[in-house]
């Protein structure tokens, strides 16, 4: 039997064996607890040395090629992150370039560095502080969202000119599978399982008052009575906290910073083309009736989904969650994390429109005959992306559960 804490809503269980393949969820939320997965850490380390491999690939040969008339214009994978710095969008060439290269790399690089040694039965210097910013990165890494942007991208252009994919593409498609794969496959619970705590989780446990939950490894930590703000998890150096700092302020900071930008994001232009000395631009909306007059629906469906509608659903869910913790609400908490965990997993998707861009950048780069140059509601977009992507993580949902009377079981 172990303790661990849900992430969710703080609620202490006693755990017990849990078989090859199972899964074992709160009993008050229904938040993941703990997944037992068969040779996880085995599986994980193939796929990941698969994983870099791939992207070497994808980084180093041609990706997609751009043929009108008798003009062929060849892009390797970063191609629309140099058009994006040249053209003096260098704020949203940064992002495109960490969210689709370092992050990915760095969380194959920081996965590599912590199991490889595992494997060998040895545990790597700054073990603890690699793994946490692997964990760190799994949001922002968006490879998967970028490859949407590749399809919406191809849809676009294929009614006006040849695409052409090269060995780069192929290997990309083959590495969002396997990136997939691994994060499906890794339990990052075996993974810190590995350190010994026993002797610090005495110290810990010597003059406890309450419980504090490990937001990053799970582990309940016994608080002490002299300071919570002084206290780090044994298992993992989290620094600890029974709450997050100041989170409905600083959510509530963010959701309005966020909304001030979605204003001109959906009002200013996204793109720029110029065709035969010719201008014309478009905004989000206006991409979405593109789509639908060419008879595209399913593309304007994401297209609006992802850009309009996906982010004001955010806005307006992360709202509620701070007022109705302010207002001391115990109604439906259980739906109410629902409605937090929905806030986390779908606002990244909202990117496809600046990669959609950063695409169009790229390829559609033939001088006078045709031109596309991002325009400025691509930064405010992509700031409103972002953004919410920082509130939801400010926000704690445990807060939703302070005023249900439940105590910990």
């Amino acid at each position: 039997m172990s303790l661990i804490a849900c992430h969710d809503c703080d609620l202490i269980h006693w755990l017990g064996p849990v078989p090859d393949g199972s899964a074992a969820k709160c009993s008050r939320c229904s938040g993941m607890l703990y997944q037992n997965k068969r040779d996880s850490l085995e599986r994980t380390l193939a796929l990941t040395v698969t994983g870099l491999i791939l992207f070497v690939v994808a980084n180093t040969f041609p990706f997609l090629g751009f043929k009108l008339q008798a003009r062929i214009h060849e892009t390797i994978l970063i191609t629309g992150i140099k058009e994006l710095y040249h053209q003096g969008m260098w704020i949203l060439a940064t992002v495109v370039l960490w969210t689709t290269v370092v992050m990915p790399a760095a969380q194959m690089v920081g996965l590599l560095y912590v199991l490889l040694p595992i494997k060998l039965n040895r545990i790597p210097w700054k073990f603890k502080e690699v793994f946490r910013i692997v964990q760190f990165l799994r949001p922002w890494a968006m490879m998967e969202v970028f490859m949407l942007g590749i399809l919406v991208s191809i849809a676009k252009l294929a009614k006006m000119a040849t695409i052409i994919p090269g060995i780069a593409a192929f290997a990309f498609m083959a590495l969002i599978f396997v990136l997939a794969a691994s994060l499906v496959v890794l339990n990052p619970h075996a993974v810190w399982e590995r350190i010994k705590i026993q002797e610090s989780f005495r110290e810990v446990r010597a003059d406890r008052t309450q419980f504090i939950a490990c937001h990053t490894c799970h582990l309940p930590c016994f608080s002490p009575s002299r300071g919570v703000h002084e206290l780090v998890c044994p298992r993992c150096g989290t620094h600890l906290h029974l709450r997050k700092p100041n989170s409905i302020t600083r959510t509530w900071s963010l959701i309005l910073a966020a909304a001030i930008f979605y204003i001109p994001a959906n009002v200013l232009p996204i793109t720029i083309v110029t065709s035969l000395g010719k201008k014309q631009s478009d905004t989000i909306i206006s991409g979405v009736m593109y789509f639908i007059s060419a008879g595209m629906w399913p593309i304007a469906l994401v297209i609006f989904v992802a850009s309009v509608f996906v982010p004001l659903l955010k806005l307006l869910a992360l709202s509620y969650l701070c007022f109705s913790v302010q207002r001391k609400s115990g109604w439906r908490p259980v739906d109410r994390t629902k409605i937090y965990r929905m806030t986390e997993v779908v606002g990244r998707w909202s990117m496809v429109d600046v990669y959609v861009v950063t695409i169009l950048v790229a390829m559609v780069n033939l001088g006078p005959l045709a031109n596309v140059a991002a325009g400025p509601a691509a930064l405010y977009f992509c700031g409103v992306v972002i953004i919410t992507m920082f509130a939801a993580m400010s926000f704690d949902p445990r807060l939703i559960w302070d005023n249900c009377g439940e105590s910990h079981e």
